[in-house]
């Protein structure tokens, strides 16, 4: 019997084990989350009469946990929902539900002889076929097993989530001396798709391998500050995007992980290794002791290298300054070689230019950069097999856009390490024998597919898993079937095409929708069907509104009509297209993106996607068919069961989704919106995306896929617009909304209700689109809806006006 993986025990209900347990729920794994039975009643339940005996006493930090998921932010759950499938209980009286579960995970505090201790009780409720894993972030997992059988030993590995579980992709597996290699196979098959991770395979050395790197370079990064006098921000503006990390570069980045928690995975590498050279690095330095000693831990505490305040105008970022170690107003110094980075180009000629920049800049990132890349190919093959394994625990686990050998590839690796002997430094052996064997990268290219150079000098084909699919591989085999500037028709195998945007920022323009005709015709005469996905950051967030603004300005409305029928038609031939079209949203899915995906057969959403119609906060309504869409998602399955059922509740429900511009957490939330529905799916990894949605459209094709029949719609007319209308008018009264928000809602009842008609008229879907498309017309020319344009052109974000 092919072993699987339904039910699962948490052991340890702090942060890590209740967010694993949540994303387990959001798996759709029953968990059972255990934890130790407290020793004292609180306040509260002595006022309740309750003993240390109740089971609400006993099961009080598993309790308390689970309520804590629906509150944290971000979510750690896909939809609310999901904590039902979490079971609270304790370590005392639940441990026997092992006997029922198929896999057991322990996430107790970060001590060795306490897991020793909770593995020997584990064992006693152990059964064959039962999965056993630790998520240390840097406990020895042979170490913890000791004394245990066996049998126990080969089901045991360890499995490092990243915190926060759900939005952090990296999921270290590390095998014990003793685990079965088919247990770790499973486990990395149901990390992939089960858990949506991406998996790397580590060895049991201290912090692994993302811990083991990152930390590192955040140490070099530190002592390097130190030694040049530069400032934290200063810092943060030159190891963050300039060189393809996050935002949050390394100072924001450690307030958000914990002074804390950095502190006790740099001691854990310092106690661990025995070279005293790597062991000064980890040496935690006094000023983050003294950090810690004034609680001064991140965000957590309130403060750590930044602080927020409170000023009179509103509220002020302050910068830790290690010299006085106080807090100053953030200063905005002038970096003259990050901004000759910035404006080399993309990412890879940013970093090159920033890492050989004459000025100060350069030679700080160069030093920074030097250390990581030297002591990552040091470390192989301690810590990993291959470099593969190192690039995509730093891409995964820290959020870099490129791994350490990538950025030395890009870097020149010759040149590199040329520099870095004249520096004095010692390359690693393996590195100088790939470069005098005539290899000068660590990957290279060949038909669409990526090698790397591995320890022993052989090149080795990257592996990939068949889900794994990528639309730059389909790219870079042949020529798009169709292109223009704005997106492309390309196949991607088996008989099925892909339409992809590729506009600046995905906005839908002339261009895209010219596409959207072309691509349905082509589809409709040689291919099964057609996707559409794509691979920026995001999926689409919204319609060309500097466009959709300019002619609004210029009173261009004859062109503005144009565009919005034009949008409004290709969504209609999506919706009856003669092939079956299924839409693989991810990421910012707004507005007129929403729109693009609401008319196909099929939605295939990516795990995290953020889907909604926003249109309200730029002044205008949904254009584009989504109104009218919306209003059919949630009026017909009420309409099919009983056609004398009263509309005006679901009509209410369409009414809130788009007046409120409601905005899905996830896509398993967008089902509970009403956006997605019943035949829609999720994927929970992102990389295996395209690679359901094809299937998708692969198995509407077999099935005899025929479009849906167009059909009249029933409104609540007049009467129902006046129900609306109302409800506005209340919310306005009671300030929640603006004057023009009102006039905004006026404008889209009147669409929904299906205008002025009489209660249970029967309209068509063009007559609908026709009362959107006057709506959002009328709307463009309002000098406040114009303001919300310009706002959000310039601001980034909407204006209540």
């Amino acid at each position: 019997m092919e072993r699987t993986i339904r039910k699962a025990v948490v052991l340890g209900s702090g942060v890590m084990g209740a967010a694993i347990a949540a994303h387990l729920a959001n798996a759709g794994i029953r968990t059972h989350l255990l934890d130790i039975v407290p020793a004292a009643l609180t306040a509260q339940e002595e006022a309740r009469g309750l003993s240390l005996n109740d089971t609400a006493v006993r099961n009080r930090l598993a309790n308390e946990a689970k309520k804590r998921l629906l509150t944290t932010k971000p979510a750690p759950l896909f939809a609310a929902r999901n904590a039902e499938l979490i079971t609270p209980g304790n370590l005392e009286d639940d441990l026997a539900r092992i006997t029922e579960v198929d896999w057991v995970i322990e996430a107790v505090v970060e001590k060795l002889e306490v897991k020793q201790d909770l593995w020997a009780k584990v064992e006693a409720y152990w059964h064959p076929g039962l999965i056993i894993s630790t998520n240390t972030s840097g406990v020895s997992i042979n170490r913890m097993i000791e004394g245990r059988s066996e049998a126990f030993r080969r089901t045991f590995l360890g499995t490092h989530f990243f915190n926060p579980p759900r939005y952090m992709k990296l999921l270290e597996i590390i095998p014990g001396r003793d685990t079965d290699p088919d247990v770790m196979a499973f486990m990395k098959r149901v990390g992939e798709r089960v858990v949506g991770k991406g998996v790397v395979l580590a060895k049991d050395t201290p912090n692994f391998i993302a811990n083991r790197i990152g930390t590192y370079g955040l140490m070099v990064t530190f002592a390097e500050m130190v030694r040049g006098g530069w400032t934290v921000e200063e810092v943060d503006a030159m190891t963050g995007t300039a060189i393809g990390r996050p935002k949050s570069a390394t100072f924001r980045t450690l307030d958000m992980v914990g002074l804390d928690t950095f502190v006790h995975v740099a001691g854990n590498v310092y106690s661990s290794v025995g070279n005293e050279t790597e062991k000064a690095v980890f040496r935690v330095p006094e000023l983050l002791h003294t950090m810690l000693a004034n609680g001064w831990l991140g965000d957590k505490s309130g403060q750590g290298f930044y602080k927020k305040t409170k000023t009179a105008t509103g509220k002020e970022i302050l910068a830790f300054d290690y010299t006085t170690q106080t807090y100053v107003p953030l200063t905005k110094r002038k970096l003259v070689g990050v901004e000759q980075a910035k404006a080399a180009g993309g990412l890879k000629k940013r970093i090159k230019a920033l890492a050989y920049s004459p000025t100060k800049e350069g030679q700080f990132v160069w030093n920074v950069l030097k250390a990581v890349l030297l002591y990552s190919a040091a470390k192989l093959p301690e810590i990993a097999d291959d470099i593969v394994s190192v690039d995509n625990a730093m891409k995964w686990g820290f959020n870099w856009e490129l791994g350490p050998f990538e950025t030395w590839d890009v870097l020149g690796v010759p040149q590199a390490v040329a520099r870095m002997k004249q520096e004095g430094e010692i390359i690693p052996a393996w590195v100088e024998e790939m470069l005098a064997s005539g290899q000068t990268s660590f990957y290279t290219k060949e038909r669409a597919l990526r090698y790397y150079q591995t320890l022993t000098g052989e090149r080795q084909e990257e592996e990939r898993e068949r889900e794994q699919m990528q639309l730059a591989a389909y790219k870079e085999k042949a020529k798009p079937i169709l292109e223009n500037p704005g997106a492309s028709l390309i196949d991607i195998g088996d008989g099925v095409a892909c339409l992809e945007f590729h506009s600046p920022n995905n906005a839908i323009g002339y261009d895209i929708v010219d596409m959207m005709f072309k691509s349905i015709d082509e589809v409709e005469r040689n291919w099964r069907g057609l996707v559409i996905h794509n691979e920026a950051k995001n999926f689409c967030v919204g319609a060309n509104l500097m466009m959709i603004l300019s002619e609004a300005q210029d009173d261009n409305w004859d062109d503005i009509n144009y565009l919005v029928n034009r949008f409004q038609q290709a969504a209609m031939r999506l919706k009856y297209a003669q092939r079956p079209i299924v839409a693989a949203p991810f990421g910012m899915t707004l507005g007129g993106g929403t729109e693009v995906c609401l008319p196909a057969a099929r939605i295939q959403a990516a795990a995290e996607t953020y889907m909604g119609l926003v249109e309200v906060g730029v002044g205008v309504i949904p254009g584009g068919g989504g109104t009218k869409e919306v209003l059919l998602r949630m009026t017909k399955a009420a309409d099919q069961i009983d056609p004398k059922v009263d509309l005006q509740p679901f009509v209410n429900r369409a009414f809130e989704t788009i007046a409120l511009a409601k905005v899905s957490t996830s896509g398993e939330e967008a089902h509970d919106i009403g956006l997605l529905r019943g035949q829609d799916a999720v994927s929970i990894n992102r990389d295996h995306l395209l690679y359901d949605v094809k299937q998708a459209v692969l198995a509407l094709d077999r099935a005899g896929y025929t479009p849906p029949r167009m059909e009249k719609i029933r409104v609540v007319g007049a009467d129902g617009k006046a129900v609306l209308k109302l409800g506005a008018y209340g919310m306005y009264q009671s300030g929640y909304i603006s004057k023009h928000d009102l006039k905004i809602a006026g404008k889209l009842a009147h669409v929904l209700a299906g205008g002025d008609v009489n209660r249970s008229t029967y309209v068509s879907e063009q007559y609908l689109l026709d009362l959107e498309r006057e709506a959002f017309l009328s709307l463009c020319g309002e000098p406040k809806s114009q303001e919300r344009m310009i706002h959000m052109l310039t601001k980034g974000k909407p204006l209540r006006n």
